[in-house]
């Protein structure tokens, strides 16, 4: 069996009376790709956010590669060490880079930060080699680039420090569908030569169909269904599985029956 990388026990995190995430665990291996799906309000980003360290939860564990993150990390090289083994990639890559920076100053400010002391010049050519961009974009400005542009210019920042793991917020959902399909074969390429471990948060099942091995569907904050992907899409055994698959417009799709099933599950 593959080396576990991630592992989520027991998560919970309220705000007031509400209950984001509850009682939330699941488990991904070493390269693997784990679909979370769910609709707004599930908790899925709410987990993703615990995992990476921007939100702290109530209760339960969180271990990447062996090292529980529990609390927060104490000191500079606690908080770098957080920061390496797992990165997260955001819906909106606009919002994840400095307007006045270019996109190589950007990847060399990242290995400026975690790998001090070195040349990194020839380190921002092989990023950008490996996300599909070369030397015109590297001196390019964030507003210059396309969105599909931005988009690999942060998955190559989160790939500097190379970390173990990579969460993936709705990375493609604000992308067309032709340069959707382009990021997500470069992330399952991506996977393949370096071995990294994804998370992938979604609500498009897709997404889930084409590059997860496995999947947890979320609802209310809690986890309802989890298993191989193949295997949940194609006999889903929770009524809110089987929901979500129906929601997905195609010949024949009759929205009010979608409507009546939602109102059934409360």
């Amino acid at each position: 069996m593959a080396e576990t990388v991630l592992e989520v026990s027991g998560l919970r995190r309220t705000y007031g009376a509400a209950r984001a995430v509850d009682d939330v665990s699941f488990t991904l291996a070493a390269g693997g790709a784990l679909g979370v799906v769910g609709e707004s309000g599930s908790g899925k980003t709410t987990t993703a956010r615990i995992i990476v360290g921007l939100e702290r939860a109530d209760s339960g564990t969180v271990t990447v590669g062996g090292h529980q993150r529990t609390g927060r990390p104490v000191g500079r090289a606690a908080r770098l060490r957080w920061a390496r083994e797992v990165q997260m990639v955001f819906q909106d890559p606009y919002l994840s880079l400095d307007p006045r920076i270019s996109v190589g100053g950007a990847l060399a400010e990242t290995l400026r930060l975690h790998f001090p002391g070195a040349d990194h010049r020839t380190r921002i050519a092989e990023l950008l080699d490996q996300v599909g961009l070369g030397g015109r974009e590297a001196s390019a400005l964030p507003h210059q680039l396309s969105g599909g542009q931005r988009q690999r210019v942060t998955i190559a920042r989160a790939l500097a420090v190379q970390p173990a793991v990579l969460v993936l917020d709705e990375a493609v959902a604000a992308l067309d569908v032709s340069v959707q399909a382009q990021i997500l074969n470069l992330l399952g390429d991506l996977r393949a030569e370096l071995g990294v471990g994804y998370l992938f948060i979604t609500h498009d099942l897709g997404v889930v169909r084409t590059v997860t091995d496995d999947v947890v569907v979320m609802r209310q904050g809690r986890v309802v269904e989890a298993g191989p992907t193949d295997r949940v899409l194609a006999e889903p055994e929770h009524p809110y599985t089987r929901l979500l698959l129906e929601s997905v417009p195609r010949p024949g799709w009759d929205p009010r029956r979608i409507a009546e099933a939602r109102r059934a599950l409360g």
